[in-house]
């Protein structure tokens, strides 16, 4: 693993969020560990992968891997000796959808970022939500990108 941090310089091209919805801010706290993990940032390594994840300042961008079209925007803040998320931005992110993008924002940290596999108990709570049926509002969402 880099110890560098990933920047924009690192992606051929990146999009930003078209279509900006409010997420719900996950409840979890993330370690000084995690959020070393978290700075660093994510290039998907294979075709397989879908994800991109690099972070200026104390924001998290998410971009899908195949197009670069931001998905969703995550701002840390430093809580003891960790960091939450204060404040999340989301593709096609609706009002009825908030909390099944903030379940999704949170999985795909520990998945895509952290490497942690699934949550079990958070992919329950985000089926619950509505899964991604939730998550696909009209317009571009996430699965056009």
């Amino acid at each position: 693993m880099t110890s560098e941090p990933l920047t924009r310089a690192d992606f051929p091209e990146l999009h930003p969020i078209s279509s900006p919805g409010p997420v719900t801010p996950p409840e979890r706290l993330w370690s000084a560990q995690e959020w070393e993990r978290i700075r660093l940032g994510f290039r998907a390594p294979t075709m397989d992968d879908k994800w991109h994840a690099l972070v200026e300042g104390d924001r998290l961008h998410l971009h899908r891997s195949w197009t670069g079209h931001g998905v969703y925007e995550a701002d840390f803040a430093a809580d003891g000796a960790g960091r939450r998320i204060v404040r999340a931005r989301g593709e096609g992110a609706a009002e009825g959808s908030a909390d099944a993008h903030g379940a999704f924002l949170e999985l795909l940290i520990g998945m895509v970022v952290l490497k942690q596999g699934r949550d079990r108990a958070l992919w329950e709570r985000f089926t619950e939500l509505g899964g991604f049926a939730a998550l696909n509002a009209p317009g571009p969402g996430l699965s056009g990108r």
